[in-house]
């Protein structure tokens, strides 16, 4: 991931700021959602879109990061597909050893079948083995809350990323990876 653009300390009891590589080092090793591996028995990622209505709708998702892109996968019919295709604005949290991050960036829907593979093959690497099908992935079966087969894949390119230590020394730190005009 480039560097962030900008850096801010959100800590208002003296920590200091997180530093961005401790954070890009530990997204690196990837997010395990098998028990065990992560805070508070392992890794939970949470996924909250927008509704129609303006309401917020939260679910707990599966995140891959692969070169510097947080994806998950989705039914063409879930609400949160549906929440997307409106309004890509979304907020992925992820819950992990050190400090919990907050994701801040657009869903944008992967169509196109080299990169259905690339994330098929990073999946197959933590034990999920995906089949790259028109337009989604299949598999013998997914979470519950991804709805029924095929299933969009779905990439999140950080616009802001949030760290909220929950280790010594603690702090709090926004990164922003865009101008204001880039989001514009």
């Amino acid at each position: 991931m480039k560097d962030p653009i900008s850096k801010r300390n959100l800590d208002g009891y003296g920590a200091p700021i997180i530093p961005w590589e401790k954070v890009q080092k530990r997204l690196q090793r990837g997010i395990s959602q098998a028990p065990k591996t992560g805070g508070p028995d392992r890794h939970t990622a949470w996924l909250a879109t927008v509704r129609l209505d303006g309401k917020p709708h939260v679910m707990p998702v599966g995140i891959l990061y692969v070169d510097d892109a947080f994806y998950f996968n989705a039914g063409p019919k879930t609400r949160k597909a549906r929440n997307i295709a409106r309004n890509p604005n979304c907020v992925i949290t992820i819950a992990t050893h050190n400090f919990d991050l907050v994701v801040e960036g657009p869903a944008t829907k992967i169509v196109d079948s080299a990169g259905l593979k690339r994330i098929a093959d990073a999946y197959a690497k933590v034990g999920w083995i995906p089949t790259v099908v028109k337009g989604g992935l299949t598999a013998k079966y997914s979470a519950p809350s991804a709805g029924p087969p095929p299933w969009h894949v779905y990439e999140v390119r950080p616009e802001t990323i949030f760290a909220l230590g929950t280790s010594e020394p603690y702090g709090a730190t926004r990164w922003n990876f865009q101008t204001e005009t880039d989001g514009k």
